[in-house]
């Protein structure tokens, strides 16, 4: 299998402090990864580390086949149009229509043509569910579907790896459990997901691949079967 993602020897540290030492994984093209551990165990700064939010001081990391150790600001664009990153607290502009959000999005990232952008816009709000929100505003709609404009926002330039920090955190569980079958069906199609989460339920109704930040290290379920958690 093609590898998206592989770290050697990783150094992650936020605001010059170390969070995890000696990282070493790789996630392959269309592979689904949970991310687990303790609040302030390293998982955001891991992958704010993947899109080049934090810089690599120590180790090496390759992304869709870029290299983030070194890279150049002018290069990040090009990096985080191959990614889609889904927030847990949105970062939708409150002022701007469903439709004015993700067409800024796409305008950012090279498209010119307005058909081509209107029809983008509109298929990619059906894959997730949404077919008539384009026209509303954020507030107007509810957290689940908040979030399902993310997810699609995320989806607009056909991404290798969806990052997903804690994207069900702020949700009923019922909803939860939508979004999350949702970045199931998106894996499905191909793309591969890594997804932070503190919901071992879906752990546990849905077995895969677990990464654990733990005491400031990387822990693999494809070496230590151990770290997988019980309900």
């Amino acid at each position: 299998m093609e590898k998206l993602v592989v770290a050697e020897a990783l150094e992650v540290a936020q605001l010059h402090r170390r969070v995890l030492s000696d990282v070493n994984f790789s996630i392959e093209k269309g592979e689904f990864v949970f991310l687990i551990g303790k609040n302030g165990s390293g998982k955001s700064s891991l992958m704010k580390t993947l899109y080049a939010d934090l810089p690599v001081t120590h180790g090496k990391v390759i992304v869709a086949d870029i290299a983030i150790q070194g890279i150049k600001r002018s290069k990040v664009p090009f990096l985080r149009r191959k990614l889609g990153i889904v927030f847990q607290d949105f970062q939708l502009f409150q002022d701007r229509t469903v439709s004015e959000n993700l067409s800024f999005v796409l305008k950012a990232t090279g498209w010119k043509e307005n058909s081509k952008i209107k029809n983008r816009i509109a298929e990619t709000l059906m894959r997730v569910g949404l077919g008539s929100v384009d026209s509303k505003l954020p507030y107007q709609l509810s957290g689940g579907e908040q979030q399902r404009v993310v997810i699609a926002r995320a989806l607009l330039n056909d991404p290798l790896l969806l990052i997903a920090d804690e994207p069900t955190g702020n949700l009923d569980p019922e909803v939860a459990l939508g979004i999350f079958k949702l970045f199931r069906e998106i894996n499905k199609g191909g793309t591969a997901v890594l997804m932070a989460t503190h919901n071992y339920r879906f752990i546990h109704d849905y077995p895969a691949r677990v990464l654990k930040c733990e005491e400031g290290h990387l822990l693999d379920s494809l070496t230590q079967a151990s770290i997988v958690p019980t309900l």
